[in-house]
């Protein structure tokens, strides 16, 4: 509930409204809090990358490890820091069996999550850009989206298959189109001409982009994926790999000065100013405008 207006944040209609407007959608794949707490300082929309939480909360690949629980206790902690944030929650299978990724649709849309993704693979699952990927019948798949899609109320639905075949890439596409899903992921897309022949095959509905450095598919900017017809792009991991290779330049640095620590210049964090980055999470903290709707404040009001 919303303290201040009596009511429950639409947060899937707040995002929805976004994607269907002029432009594309950048979502920014966060791992922890604190990295969460960097990107809102910078745009208005987190995914929470099953990539980034799996390495960063169990030090494990993106292979199926992830505990629903877990997932939505993350969640629970982002919405309540971020409560004027897209959020996309990557859902994997939806922990494998129909029933069980209903039970998390309604945990996510209850702590106020925006939207989840949804993808055809299944046991044992792999990150989008690994090869090795096996899939669910389509049948089987469209059964388990049909029932979450039935289950959530407000939640954004992204269908995603993770196809490699050309053929199968466009008889799913067009399949994941005619169902009631909000929004359409190819996952894996190596090409811009595989881009063009998705967006042809769904149609008008809305079709997400997933960046993700040293994967398969081509490094673009917003201008470039607005013209060939993507609504959202998704940024997976550029917080997790800056920071690996951040922590690895500084401790590097730190053992070539014999343990000790460079002072403190322009632009560098130090005690004072990681502090004041994460006082602004605590909730008592945040504005409370009966005018305010969620996801669409800029990142200066977080």
């Amino acid at each position: 509930m919303d303290s201040a207006s009596g009511h429950l944040r639409s947060y899937g209609t707040a995002l929805r409204t976004e994607i269907s407007g002029d432009g594309v959608t950048p979502l920014i794949g966060i791992y922890d809090m604190y990295s969460a707490s960097i990107a809102a300082q910078h745009y208005n929309g987190m995914f929470v990358s099953g990539f980034g939480f799996a390495a960063s909360y169990y030090g494990l690949p993106d292979i199926g490890y992830i505990a629903w629980p877990d997932m939505v206790g993350f969640v629970q902690r982002l919405r309540l820091a971020f409560p004027h944030q897209h959020l996309l929650v990557d859902i994997d299978d939806g922990y494998v069996d129909p029933e069980v990724a209903c039970h998390v649709i309604e945990q996510l849309e209850a702590i106020g999550a925006s939207g989840v993704i949804l993808e055809d693979q299944k046991r044992p699952r792999r990150c989008g850009h690994v090869s090795g990927k096996q899939l669910l019948p389509l049948e089987e798949y469209l059964d388990k989206l049909d029932l979450v899609l039935r289950t959530r109320t407000d939640l954004v639905v992204v269908a995603r298959t993770d196809a490699t075949d050309e053929h199968e890439i466009l008889r799913r596409a067009e399949a994941l189109a005619a169902t009631d899903a909000d929004v359409l992921l190819v996952d894996g897309v190596r090409s811009v001409e595989w881009i063009r022949k998705v967006r042809r095959v769904i149609g008008p509905k809305p079709l997400l982009f997933n960046q993700i450095a040293g994967g398969l598919s081509p490094r673009l900017s917003l201008s470039e994926l607005d013209e060939l017809g993507v609504d959202v792009a998704i940024y997976s991991t550029p917080c997790l790999f800056a920071a690996h290779a951040a922590m690895s330049h500084t401790l590097r640095q730190l053992r070539a000065n014999d343990g000790r620590l460079d002072p403190i210049g322009d632009g560098d964090v130090g005690v004072a100013e990681s502090i004041g980055l994460l006082e602004h999470n605590i909730s008592r903290h945040h504005p409370r405008s009966r005018d305010r709707e969620p996801g669409l404040t800029g990142a200066s009001q977080q």
